[in-house]
């Protein structure tokens, strides 16, 4: 039996989808204040091992057949021979597993993209991104910096937006970014429209402060010292006092 993609039955009008995103919107809004950490559901891996170790011997078994049976995968090896000196560390059913395993990555790639539109159909990115015109976790603007797409669960609901940072946050990769802080509501905006990290913020200042031992790469290094720049003429703050405000944040691990 040949796979057929899950499609819903259900069919919502224009006005119906927007009054759906925004209630999606506002629920989640209020989550984040009752339950942050529902923002980020992660079903443990274990749950789908057999599910996995089934997928795995049927990808051992098909790729061995493929490249040794006439067909595709048979032809596509033997037109794209190995180079001599590592011909024989590759055997032929691992390069065909390896040309599986990338065909199976495109596969899911694609079917995880039609999973957001089986509500909303193919609109649905837009629907998000016109009604959700602030990050949930750092109050930003949407017209002011760019915001990302999240699933709070990978089980087909629709992702919501956050900043790149509060999309960090959310997964645990950083500390939280407080707007009311001055000196991160005059720094947030630099950061966000020259793509930089704070890690850069750390290194422009300390270079700026003349500290040795830093081996970074010129551009990098020059990218570094123009964001601190920026940031000390905006704050007022010294690059001292500007590492310290990093230190104190938690920023910078």
């Amino acid at each position: 039996m040949s796979y057929s993609r899950p499609k819903s039955e259900l069919k919502l009008s224009p006005n119906e989808k927007r009054e759906l995103i925004q209630e999606y919107f506002d629920y989640y809004k209020g989550i984040y204040i009752e339950n942050p950490e529902l923002l980020n559901s992660k079903i443990p891996r274990d749950a789908f091992n057999d599910l996995l170790d089934a997928i795995g011997e049927l990808l051992l078994e098909k790729t061995k057949e493929f490249a040794n049976s006439p067909g595709q995968v048979n032809d596509f090896l033997n037109s794209n021979p190995l180079p001599e000196h590592i011909d024989g560390y590759l055997p032929r059913e691992f390069r065909a597993f390896c040309l599986a395993l990338n065909a199976l990555k495109q596969w899911v790639s694609a079917e995880q993209a039609a999973t957001d539109r089986y509500i909303f159909g193919g609109t649905v990115r837009q629907l998000c991104r016109d009604k959700g015109k602030t990050c949930l976790v750092s109050g930003v603007d949407g017209t002011e910096t760019k915001l990302e797409l999240h699933h709070p669960v990978r089980d087909g609901r629709p992702p919501v937006l956050f900043a790149k940072e509060a999309h960090a946050i959310i997964e645990g990769q950083t500390s939280v970014i407080n707007m009311d802080d001055d000196v991160m509501a005059r720094i947030y905006p630099i950061k966000r429209q020259g793509n930089r990290s704070w890690v850069m913020l750390k290194l422009g200042c300390e270079l700026l402060l003349g500290i040795e031992g830093i081996t970074k790469s010129k551009n990098v290094q020059s990218s570094s010292k123009t964001f601190a720049r920026k940031a000390r003429k905006e704050t007022d703050l010294t690059y001292q006092e500007l590492l310290d405000w990093i230190a104190d944040n938690n920023l910078v691990d």
